[in-house]
Order: structure tokens, then sequence, then C-alpha cells
């Protein structure tokens, strides 16, 4: 199980994920907090991940957003 972070519902979260041969399947997700994460490379990951992974999250289904910057 892999997990990255994202912004789903527009809040930050972890999101897990089974990586296959057709692409990566979320099995779930937790709602974080930024100040949580204090280490440099935390704060750094953070940016990346959310800067181009967005989620909407309804009825136990996932929908990614492509929302332009």
């Amino acid at each position: 199980m892999s997990w990255c972070f994202a912004i789903i519902n527009n809040r930050l979260a972890e999101i897990f994920f089974e990586k296959g041969k057709t692409g990566a399947k979320i099995t779930g997700h937790c709602y974080v907090q930024k100040v949580e994460y204090k280490m440099k490379r935390e704060q750094k990951w953070i940016k990346e991940d959310t800067a181009r992974l967005r989620f909407s999250y309804r009825n136990c289904r996932y929908k990614r957003l492509n929302i332009p910057i």
C-alpha cells in the first residue's frame, strides 16, 4: 500500500492506494492538518502533491478534479 497527500473536498488529506498494472486504486483517506507535519521534507511533499492531486469524495466514490491553476 502506498500513500500521498491530496486535496479532498477542499481539505488536506492523506490518500492510500494500491498500485496495479491498470493504474492506482484508492483504498481510503484520512483528513490531516498541515501543522502535524513539521519536517521540511514533509512540507515539501505536501506542497508538491496538493498542487497536482485534487479529488472529490461522495457516495463512497472518488472523482479526480482537473482544476487549472
